[in-house]
């Protein structure tokens, strides 16, 4: 007997609604509705369009209720850190702000003068990114939204609220905020008070597989769906994707690569050291109780960023023919370190790409080839650096390297990796995130059952390339 499930992937760049057949030993994904995820600035800050993107996720539930007839459960993942603030009516108080609004620009060091960077890691065990929640909210201390809020929602709990009526905050998103104690796996009041935030803004946290609640009436009327339950599942589309990774065994790395590369092993506890710390690696929780042991890696933003400032330019890009020009450029030649911080706003890429390589004292990229080959090259060994600390800072053996998402269609970057790393790359699924929910979401309704290693053996070989280091 097969069971409809709904996963609703936010991702940076574009939404999906991805209709899933499950059977207790077969899963067959097809999206069936796409939305662009279009950033907007209004009066100098860069905002999320979350209605638009909420249009988009009715429109895609309504689709695949006409295509399953009924849905066994939805599930919601997006990406991590920023949220959206609600009255105590439930009502939302204003688009909420992105990530990558210059809002948060030194709050970091002032952060730090109240609470010692390795004190917070200790509790937290978030590496030191400038636009953590933590330091969004110290940036919007004084603003009217947060005096007037009485509650802040994770966007994807954002729009499982939206979908239920019911509030929380699910466990792997919450790990991400620098707010939440890594070992006693709650709100860290400690770290709250000392900033001055208040402790009850966040509510209480659930775990991947509860069941949060039905879908609302009106919105079941508008999707067509019928009373669906909605599940919380690894709400961070990272801990949904390591969970869709179709490993055989516990010797791996992983990398999810998308706008962002997120870089790491999976363990059972949290590595808070000195060193950890020292090497900016995160502790993020996943689902059945793991700990994401990653460090970001800025990913693909580089070449998307590259791509819209060429098409302004009057160029059109044709990105497999980009991408074979680049496997003819030699390789090496052009390796910038792509995690500073001078790439991380929107803007002119190419430009601050070749100005990187000029002052590393490097010979200077100028076609679109050479500048998309140094990106590659650059994300390829930055991949090999922290394959290589995340193993060593956790005392893991990784033997083989799982890159999933977007990334994995990317032949060249997954060919360069595997070289980098000196290790078998296994490209795929490109889906893992949708994967991941999907898994998630069929468990708790009684259709799969078994752990996670369990459940990844589901997916053993799906949609993957496997590619072999080089000399």
């Amino acid at each position: 007997m097969s069971s409809w499930f709904a996963a609703v992937d936010l991702g940076a760049s574009s939404g999906r609604v991805i209709l899933a057949d499950v059977t207790a030993d077969r899963i067959a994904l097809r999206e069936v509705h796409r939305f662009v995820n279009r950033p907007v600035t209004v009066r100098g800050t860069l905002h999320w369009d979350v209605l638009a993107l909420w249009a988009g996720v009715v429109d895609g539930l309504r689709i695949a209720a006409e295509q399953a007839g009924s849905l066994a459960g939805i599930g919601v993942d997006s990406w991590a850190i920023d949220y959206g603030l609600l009255d105590e009516d439930g009502t939302l108080l204003g688009n909420p702000v992105h990530y990558r609004d210059a809002r948060t620009d030194g709050i970091a060091e002032k952060v730090a003068q109240v609470i010692a960077p390795a004190d917070l890691y200790a509790i937290t065990g978030v590496q030191v990114l400038p636009f953590n929640t933590v330091f969004q909210l110290v940036a919007a201390r004084d603003d009217w939204s947060m005096r007037h809020a009485a509650q802040a929602l994770m966007i994807p709990d954002l729009f499982a609220y939206w979908l239920t009526g019911v509030p929380g905050c699910e466990l792997t998103n919450a790990s991400t905020t620098g707010l939440f104690d890594v070992r006693s796996r709650a709100w860290s009041s400690s770290v709250a008070n000392r900033l001055g935030l208040r402790t009850d803004l966040f509510p209480d946290v659930r775990t991947p597989g509860e069941r949060i609640g039905a879908l609302l009436p009106s919105v079941a009327a508008d999707c067509g769906t019928g009373p669906a339950a909605v599940f919380a599942v690894g709400s961070h589309d990272t801990a949904s994707a390591v969970l869709g990774v179709p490993a055989h065994d516990e010797r791996f790395a992983y990398i999810s690569c998308g706008t962002w590369s997120l870089v790491g092993v999976e363990l059972d506890d949290p590595v808070t050291t000195e060193a950890a710390r020292a090497a900016n690696f995160s502790n993020e929780l996943g689902v059945d109780g793991t700990v994401r042991f990653l460090r970001n890696v800025m990913g693909l933003w580089l070449l998307q960023e590259c791509v819209r400032t060429w098409e302004r330019s009057g160029k059109s890009v044709d990105l497999a023919r980009l991408l074979a020009q680049a496997e003819q450029v030699p390789g090496g030649r052009f390796v910038i370190d792509p995690d500073r911080p001078e790439f991380l706003p929107p803007g002119d890429m190419p430009t601050r790409l070749r100005e990187e390589c000029r002052r590393r004292g490097q010979p200077v990229p100028e076609s679109p080839a050479e500048i998309t080959r140094c990106i590659l090259d650059s994300l390829a060994a930055a991949y090999r650096r922290t394959v290589r600390e995340a193993a060593e800072l956790s005392g893991t053996e990784v033997e083989v390297v799982h890159l999933v998402g977007g990334g994995a269609r990317n032949a060249l970057l997954c060919q360069l990796t595997a070289d980098a790393c000196e290790l078998p790359v296994v490209a795929g699924p490109v889906e893992a995130a949708a994967y991941g929910n999907v898994l998630v979401q069929a468990r708790a309704a009684g259709v799969l059952s078994g752990d996670r290693r369990e459940l990844r053996a589901r997916l053993a070989d799906t949609d993957t390339v496997r590619y072999r280091p080089r000399a």
